[in-house]
């Protein structure tokens, strides 16, 4: 259970990432998704329950502790410091890393998983398109080499062609061995990328399935997929 002061925010929320998947959480606006994520993160901390990553409990950990562990989020509406330039905003994803060569060569590596910002890597991050931001966000994410990547509304207020490419750097991160919780209104996008999806409701999961599962049920597809 989570709750902000005495307002309840979620209840019984019980969900699996398992090695190296895709997984899904869907939902309407204020159905309880980022706070689910920001309570793995420990940006929020619950008032019961438990959270269990790779065989340690991790719930009463700071944010910081957590990222060492392997969690990464890229938290909704990007949040890139606007005035700093790309590369600094990079760097500032591997804030809690002291191996300072294996740094360098995985800023390399992004830079070149991400051409448009090796292009503009000098530029500061607020003059970038969204598209590019997110980007930026989803890069700086990875500069802490995660194990599990927390995704919170890539797609939110993207042109469709931008989604598109979005979805395919999402599952490029995953073959290269990330696991992935991806938090999305875009049912339909969540539900294709995923190998198994969650549906929140008012701070409950109420539904839980396989793609095949939830592409062919009634109520997901009168829902979330338009009919």
């Amino acid at each position: 259970m989570v709750s902000y002061s005495k307002v309840e925010a979620l209840r019984g929320v019980s969900l699996k990432v398992e090695e190296g998947t895709i997984v899904s959480l869907l939902g309407s606006n204020g159905a309880g998704k980022s706070t689910t994520i920001k309570t793995i993160s420990g940006l929020q901390h619950p008032t019961s329950g438990e959270i269990w990553f790779r065989g340690e409990r991790i719930d009463r950990l700071s944010p910081k502790d957590i990222v060492r562990r392997g969690i990464s989020q890229v938290p909704e509406g990007r949040r890139t410091f606007p005035s700093m330039t790309v590369l600094d905003n990079l760097r500032v994803g591997a804030y809690v890393r002291k191996d300072s060569e294996a740094v360098k060569k995985d800023l390399k590596n992004i830079l070149d998983y991400f051409p448009i910002l090796s292009k503009r890597q000098s530029q500061a991050a607020g003059t970038l398109s969204g598209g590019e931001q997110q980007m930026l966000a989803i890069g700086r994410a990875l500069m802490s080499k995660p194990r599990l990547l927390l995704l919170d509304e890539p797609s939110l207020g993207l042109a469709p062609l931008v989604v598109s490419e979005i979805a395919e750097i999402i599952t490029k991160i995953n073959q290269n061995g990330v696991s992935v919780l991806l938090v999305e209104q875009n049912a339909l996008m969540g539900i294709r990328l995923a190998k198994r999806s969650y549906v929140m409701q008012t701070g409950r999961i109420i539904l839980e399935g396989t793609t095949e599962e939830l592409s062919s049920n009634d109520e997901v597809k009168r829902s979330y997929l338009g009919g």
